[in-house]
């Protein structure tokens, strides 16, 4: 159901917000077991987002640009591969034009709850329990 992207996004994400300094794509590459290349670019559309910052110089990389109480799992997804609801018939009926037929319907409730659930949950609820822990470069 998810994209791996979205999952590398979030992997991203989590890591960041555990380590709570910037750190670089090969850091967060190493730590998330993502491929450098896919991670730069899953990164820059966190930026472009505004979700993550990047940082030029010695002490540079990419940090979160709000707090993790502020940042729920459904921005980064959103940022990466938005959740696409149906809101009109994919099979373009005519009788579905007015209505979603009861299998459309049911499948955009469906991705209705997990919206709903991704945007209650913060990244401060994911990392009650720590994912990755302290960097050992620290």
């Amino acid at each position: 159901m998810f994209s791996q992207t979205a999952e590398y996004a979030l992997r991203a994400v989590a890591y960041l917000a555990e380590q709570g300094e910037p750190r670089t794509v090969a850091q967060i590459a190493a730590a998330t077991k993502v491929p450098p290349s896919y991670l730069s670019k899953v990164m820059q559309s966190l930026a472009k987002s505004g979700l993550v910052v990047s940082q030029r110089g010695l002490h540079g990389g990419f940090h979160l640009e709000r707090p993790t109480d502020q940042l729920c799992v459904f921005d980064i997804i959103q940022a990466v591969d938005p959740i696409q609801r149906i809101k009109t018939c994919p099979l373009d009926l005519p009788q579905h034009a007015k209505h979603l037929c009861n299998l459309h319907q049911r499948m955009d409730d469906t991705l209705a709850q997990v919206e709903l659930v991704f945007r209650q949950t913060t990244f401060t609820e994911i990392l009650e329990t720590p994912i990755f822990g302290p960097d050992p470069a620290d």
